[in-house]
């Protein structure tokens, strides 16, 4: 897709679609709704005024109005797309009206559109200061590129249904404003793309995206981008004493890639931080010996989104050049019923030295975790975060909306959850205190591999993970129940979501210095 930040009156944009954006800014709870478009453009103003003042468009978020051919207005079609209430109006709101402009000309064959950027100037009675505008601009590139994204690339008879060019218009003529907005379009343009990298490889069949395709298209990625990355299998496993990730890849005939990224800025401090990310990599998850239902076992693919997430974060990382070192490390493998698979009852020993006594091996995506968290501390890493599709439990505590977040530091915390406000995705931090530890205990080894009870697993698999971090400030993501969306939204489809990359490079950027 091509596109553009063109500064112009949007009624001026040739164009077969012209999106604005319109919000609610009736008060009281019982108020009718009263929208107000986000533009002083007086044409579009006059070419809307009719359809708005009949009441049959309320300005609800993600809800459209079609008006072709309006007088005044060079766009052969004007959308009205509303925002919502706005009181409540942020940057999350723009991105999804960007994200519905794109989803709605898709299947209409409708190949260029441009989107107006909403004006501050534009609410008499209301001050926008919720929309700053590199954050805005940011959002609307996001919105645009995210929604471009579909599932449907291996149907024989799948159609074209791609934008081709897409402008974002804006009335500015301060120079500075200009600046910032360009600034905060272009790197929108790079973290929707890392996420559409992250969701594309989740949406790879595992016959197709085994381990070593996992390692090989993230070394392309990389080379692409400038990162440094290094792609291992059983020699290396071995060497390191990674005996968690081997024994979750021993009952699969495809070999297991330990894979590493580099990132180093141009002109680090000395004494700066070197942040880890680190992603659960299983690229297929039967369960193994204690095997999954067949019901949704196909969706077992994306059981390797938090490494996806890690992957896209860190090529976002690479074209943002944030002045801060990072690493990420992913362990991959397969999760096979194999006569060699591991078993229930087996003991094995972590690259921690750490002895694990394994009571289900569907819990398999911790081990894995359990050597690269470790790993990753040997490469000199002061910060730690993991992501992972980790444990059905966590859907069952938070649903579909959040994902959860466990730490054993308020302040790495605090870091993460700053940056929500700009990424717009949604966690909530759970407990993950040492009185859960009991549950974990084991009468043979070190640990269990699994809680002793059906109680509290997504907070069980977290407090296995925080005895591989020690001291080390560490987050842990368990995403789950929000890294597929089994129904598409106005401003996205259905499929991968590639969750956490946006919160990934905010985290990593609020260590920058």
């Amino acid at each position: 897709m091509n596109t553009t930040l063109a500064f112009l009156d949007p009624a001026t944009a040739a164009t077969p679609l012209l999106a604005v954006f319109a919000v609610d800014i009736s008060t009281g709870k019982d108020a009718d709704p009263h929208p107000a478009l986000l533009s002083t453009s007086d044409a579009i103003a006059n070419a809307a005024a009719p359809w708005i003042a009949s009441g049959e468009f309320k300005a609800g978020l993600a809800e459209t109005l079609l008006l072709h051919a309006p007088a005044g207005v060079k766009a052969e079609r004007l959308l009205i797309i509303g925002l919502g209430k706005a009181k409540t109006l942020s940057i999350h709101e723009v991105r999804k009206g960007a994200g519905t402009a794109v989803r709605f000309a898709k299947p209409r064959a409708i190949r260029d559109l441009a989107i107006a950027f909403p004006e501050d100037k534009a609410l008499s009675d209301e001050h926008m200061d919720s929309l700053p505008c590199d954050l805005t601009a940011r959002a609307i590139a996001e919105g645009v590129v995210l929604a471009e994204y579909d599932i449907d690339i291996y149907r024989s008879d799948r159609k074209d249904l791609s934008v081709h060019s897409f402008t974002c218009a804006a009335r500015e003529d301060d120079k500075k404003s200009q600046a910032e907005m360009q600034h905060g379009f272009d790197a929108g343009l790079i973290i929707a793309a890392s996420q559409n990298f992250a969701r594309e490889l989740i949406n790879e069949p595992g016959n197709v995206l085994t381990p070593t395709e996992l390692g090989n298209r993230t070394a392309a990625m990389a080379a692409d981008s400038g990162l440094q990355c290094e792609v291992h299998g059983w020699d290396k496993i071995n060497e390191l004493k990674m005996g968690a990730l081997a024994a979750v890849a021993q009952g699969s005939a495809e070999p297991p890639a330990l894979i590493i990224l580099r990132y180093e800025p141009a002109n680090p401090k000395p004494d700066g931080p070197v942040l880890a990310l680190v992603g659960k990599g299983i690229t297929f998850d039967t369960g193994g010996i204690s095997i999954k239902p067949a019901d949704n076992m196909d969706k077992m693919k994306y059981d390797m989104g938090g490494a996806a997430a890690m992957i896209g974060a860190m090529r976002a990382i690479a074209h943002l050049k944030p002045n801060v070192r990072v690493i990420s490390i992913v362990c991959s493998a397969e999760n096979m019923p194999d006569g060699k698979a591991f078993k229930p009852g087996d003991v094995i020993t972590a690259m921690s030295g750490k002895t694990i006594e394994i009571m289900n091996t569907d819990a398999e995506g911790r081990l894995v975790l359990a050597d690269g968290l470790h790993y990753a501390k040997t490469l000199g890493a002061t910060h730690l975060i993991n992501a992972a599709t980790l444990t059905g439990a966590i859907g069952v505590a938070l649903g579909l909306l959040n994902a959860g977040l466990f730490s054993n530091c308020d302040d790495a915390t605090q870091h993460f959850m700053d940056g929500l406000a700009t990424s717009g995705e949604k966690f909530w931090r759970m407990p993950c205190t040492d009185d859960y530890r009991d549950q974990i205990k084991s009468q043979i080894a070190d640990i269990m591999n699994t809680g002793g009870s059906r109680y509290g697993g997504a907070i069980t698999a977290a407090m296995f993970l925080k005895e591989f971090v020690g001291d080390t400030p560490w987050i842990h993501l368990d995403i789950a129940g929000t890294a597929w969306m089994d129904e598409s939204k106005a401003w996205q489809s259905k499929g991968p979501t590639g969750i956490a990359v946006r919160s990934l490079v905010e985290w990593v950027n609020s260590y920058a210095s």
